[in-house]
């Protein structure tokens, strides 16, 4: 028997690691001459940079940027927020000897600052551009970077400065880069961008599809998460139409136009406008680095899950992408969720052969979650006894 386990992380609680671990105690439990494989996976978001250092045999490289809040003090900021920006210290992968993963959370992720210090119109997305720009300092020419999970809603302004791109107002001084300045921009200066870039190989992991402005863009469906409210998101949008209007004007391209424009605050629209990158989903770039394909072979059997599995999981969510490659390998797939939520059952069109909840019936998420390994598990040990006992009817 040969079993291939590759689930997200459940949040706050088990690791995609943890899981696959668990996985195969159980399965040698039942099937102690077991083939049991792990993957760690990501679906693009936090935890893609750990997943592709474990499945690809990587490593750590640390560097010290600007966090979400920039180091210097903003027309934007107050005083008790200029005490709290700086550095921040933070990691992204080698994972080949021109390849390099690189998380937009680890720079100007939501995780990073408080929920009082949430204020998309001061954060920014320089700390990202000075993460690739480390990469690119050390040889890297293939860079993967993962945009979920932001504090920012700058258009990805901050971060194409960072690599040499200069943004100015009406009075033709330059501006800083962050959510306030979108309603500034006059003209964009991109000779300046660092010339590495157009040999490097830029993809970009994203799982959203939301244009730049609009209803469905990148303030309102996003920046109420980080900290705006319906005035402030007003603001925005006015900023974020203005610099649409401008990139139109003077690239002769509508980011309105790119799926994934909207992601991470406009990121999307900055990375493949002014930087080459080329958009792709997060999990099956993680996937065909991880060469999930080729694993496959062979296999009887292939367990994902992920913390709740819903509506969002048939949009380019972990199990979406797992049980889209055992389906057209033929292997069957399950998926052993923390939860069952609404519209989940769109995933059996995936390849999804039936999704296992470890959390019993009324239980508080409090204690599901402190409770996880155990619950994990015991629907872990339950799966293989009955796949054990199917087997056995079956002869």
């Amino acid at each position: 028997m040969k079993f291939v386990f590759a689930s997200d992380s459940f949040k706050g609680s088990l690791s995609s690691m943890r899981t696959a671990q668990l996985l195969t105690c159980a399965a040698k439990e039942v099937f102690p001459e077991a083939e049991c494989i792990g993957i760690p996976v990501a679906d693009g978001g936090e935890g893609t940079v750990d997943a592709l250092i474990e499945a690809c045999g990587g490593e750590r490289i640390y560097a010290d940027v600007q966090g979400p809040l920039g180091t210097r003090k903003s027309d934007c900021m107050g005083v008790s927020q200029k005490e709290k920006s700086g550095l921040v210290r933070c990691c992204y992968g080698k994972i080949g000897d021109d390849r390099a993963v690189i998380e937009m959370a680890a720079a100007s992720g939501l995780t990073l600052i408080s929920k009082d210090e949430r204020n998309p119109l001061i954060t920014t997305t320089y700390g990202t551009g000075e993460l690739i720009k480390d990469a690119l300092d050390r040889g890297f020419t293939r860079l993967f970077t993962a945009i979920g999970g932001s504090a920012t809603n700058d258009g990805g302004m901050g971060c194409a400065k960072a690599l040499g791109i200069r943004f100015f107002g009406a009075d033709g001084r330059e501006l800083e880069g962050r959510g306030c300045d979108l309603i500034k921009v006059r003209r964009i200066d991109v000779s300046g961008l660092d010339p590495r870039l157009k040999n490097a190989d830029l993809t970009v992991m994203c799982d959203v599809t939301n244009p730049l402005c609009g209803e469905n863009g990148a303030t309102y469906t996003f920046a109420g998460q980080k900290g705006a409210d319906r005035k402030m998101q007003d603001i925005l949008e006015e900023g974020m139409i203005n610099y649409r209007d401008v990139i139109r004007k003077e690239f002769g391209v509508d980011p309105d136009e790119i799926k994934g424009g909207g992601a991470a605050g406009g990121l999307g629209t900055a990375l493949t406008v002014f930087l080459g990158g080329k958009m792709k989903s997060g999990i099956e770039t993680v996937l065909d680095l991880a060469e999930f394909d080729k694993i496959l072979t062979g296999a009887d059997l292939v367990v994902t899950g992920e913390g709740r599995a819903d509506s969002q999981s048939c949009q380019g969510k972990v199990v979406q992408g797992v049980g889209k490659r055992a389906l057209k390998a033929g292997v069957p797939a399950v998926a052993i969720c923390g939860s069952i939520g609404q519209g989940a059952e769109g995933l059996f069109e995936y390849g999804i052969g039936s999704l296992v909840p470890t959390a019993e019936p009324g239980m508080a998420i409090e204690e599901a979650m402190a409770r996880a390994e155990e619950l994990y598990l015991k629907q872990a040990r339950k799966l293989f006894y009955d796949l054990l006992q199917s087997r056995r009817k079956r002869k």
